[in-house]
C-alpha cells in the first residue's frame, strides 16, 4: 500500500494519505436540517490524523432537498451545528470540505418549502424516489426552471459557501454527479431546454460553470472541487455521447485551477456495485487524458484496486464509501491489511447510532483533543 499510503497535496492542503472519506448521504441531521452531536461523533470518528473528509451533500438552497434527515447551509442557523461537526474533524487533526447540492427534479413536494413542485432544467418524466416522513416514494414530477431562477440559485450556491467559512470548513466539493439538478442540466435525457442553458454541450455546462466561479470567488480556486459521475445513469440519467460530453466538462474545469476533480465510476448504481457494467474503473482513465490536475476516483475500490489507480497514475486519491461508513478507522486497517467490518446496508439511510456511529475500531478510539 505504498502509493495509498504516501503522502500528497491538494490545493493548500497536505494528506498523510490518499484515502478519502466519500460524500455519503445519511440522513440524520435534527430538525432544521441542521446537524447534531450524532453527527459531529460521526465525521470525528472517520477523522485520521493528517486525513481527508469530504462531508456529506448539504442543500445550497430552501427547495434543494431530497431527502428527509439531509442536513443544509441555506439557513445562518444551520452554521452552528456544521461547526460541531468541523471542529471535531480538526480537533484529531484532518480536513473537511464542504458538499453543496440541490437535488432538482430528485425531489418530493413533501420536502419542498410550502409543498412545492420539485424543479428541474425541463420537465421530463423519470422513475426517481425521494425519502420523506412515509419512508421512499416516487418523485413528484417537476417542473422546468426559468432562466430568473437559475440565476438565484447561483447566488444560493455562493451564499451557501460563504457559510461554509462561518462554519469552519476547508474547501467545498461542488455535487454535480447522481442524477441531481447541475447532473440534469449536463445530461441531454433530462435537459430538453432550447435556450442558453440547452442544447450544445456549453450551454448544458454553463450552470456548473456559473455555480463553480461564485463559490471560487468566495473561497479562490484551490478550495473550490468539483464531482461528476461520467456515465452514470443513477436517478434515471443518460446522455446520447456521454464521453463526449464529460471529456468537454473535464476540459472546461481543468484551466479553473481547482483543488481537485472527484469522478465516480459508473460500475457503481447508487451505492449498489452494477455488475452488468464494466468492472475496470473507465471513467478516471478517459478524464485523466482531459484533465492534468488532481483528481479524486469513487466508486467501487477496495485497497489493492485504489493502490492500483494511484500507480497507474488516472488518479491521485481515491474515496471510500461503504467501506468507510463500516470500518472509521479505515486507512489504518488498509495500512496494516486488517480485516475489514461488513456494512450493514439497511442501515445507511436515516435512523439513530445503530449502523452510524457503533462499528467497531481495531483498538479503542482515544477521546479528541479538547
Amino acid at each position: 500500500m505504498s502509493k495509498l499510503m504516501s503522502a500528497v497535496n491538494v490545493g493548500p492542503y497536505q494528506f498523510s494519505h490518499r484515502v478519502v472519506l466519500a460524500p455519503l448521504t445519511r440522513m440524520r441531521a435534527e430538525e432544521g436540517a441542521i446537524p447534531g452531536q450524532l453527527m459531529a461523533e460521526y465525521y470525528s470518528q472517520r477523522t485520521s490524523e493528517g486525513g481527508f473528509l469530504i462531508g456529506e451533500a448539504t442543500i445550497a438552497a430552501p427547495n434543494g432537498n431530497g431527502y428527509l434527515g439531509a442536513p443544509g447551509l441555506y439557513d445562518d442557523n444551520q452554521i452552528a451545528g456544521w461547526k460541531k461537526v468541523t471542529d471535531a474533524v480538526h480537533a484529531k487533526g484532518g480536513r473537511i470540505f464542504l458538499q453543496l447540492y440541490h437535488a432538482g427534479r430528485q425531489s418530493h413536494s413533501d420536502v419542498q418549502p410550502n409543498g412545492a413542485q420539485p424543479v428541474g432544467p425541463s420537465a421530463v418524466p423519470h422513475g426517481g424516489v425521494a425519502y420523506t416522513t412515509t419512508g421512499w416514494v416516487e418523485n413528484t414530477p417537476n417542473r422546468a426552471l426559468e432562466i430568473s431562477e437559475i440565476a438565484d440559485l447561483v447566488e444560493s450556491f455562493r451564499s451557501a459557501a460563504q457559510r461554509g467559512i462561518a462554519a469552519g470548513f476547508d474547501g467545498v466539493e461542488i455535487h454535480a454527479a447522481n442524477g441531481y439538478l447541475f447532473d440534469q442540466f449536463l445530461q441531454d435525457n433530462s435537459n430538453k431546454r432550447s435556450d442558453i442553458y440547452g442544447g450544445s454541450f456549453e450551454n448544458r455546462t454553463r450552470f456548473l460553470l456559473e455555480v463553480t466561479r461564485a463559490v471560487i470567488s468566495v473561497w479562490g480556486s484551490e478550495r473550490v472541487a468539483v464531482r461528476v459521475g461520467p456515465s452514470g445513469t443513477w436517478g434515471d440519467m443518460g446522455d446520447s455521447n456521454p464521453e463526449a460530453l464529460f471529456t468537454y466538462v473535464a476540459q472546461q474545469l481543468a484551466p479553473l485551477n481547482l483543488a481537485y476533480l472527484h469522478l465516480i465510476e459508473p460500475r457503481v448504481l447508487g451505492n449498489v456495485d452494477d455488475d452488468t457494467k464494466d468492472q475496470n474503473p473507465v471513467a478516471a482513465q478517459l478524464i485523466r487524458k482531459h484533465y492534468k490536475g488532481v483528481i479524486i476516483a469513487a466508486g467501487g475500490f477496495k485497497g489493492d484496486s485504489a493502490e492500483a489507480i494511484i500507480k497507474a497514475g488516472d488518479a491521485d486519491l481515491v474515496a471510500f464509501g461503504r467501506d468507510f461508513i463500516a470500518n472509521p478507522d479505515l486507512p489504518e486497517r488498509l495500512r496494516s491489511q486488517q480485516p475489514l467490518n461488513d456494512y450493514d446496508r439497511p442501515s445507511f439511510f436515516g435512523g439513530t447510532d445503530v449502523g452510524y456511529t457503533d462499528y467497531p475500531f481495531l483498538r479503542a478510539e482515544q477521546p479528541a483533543m479538547a
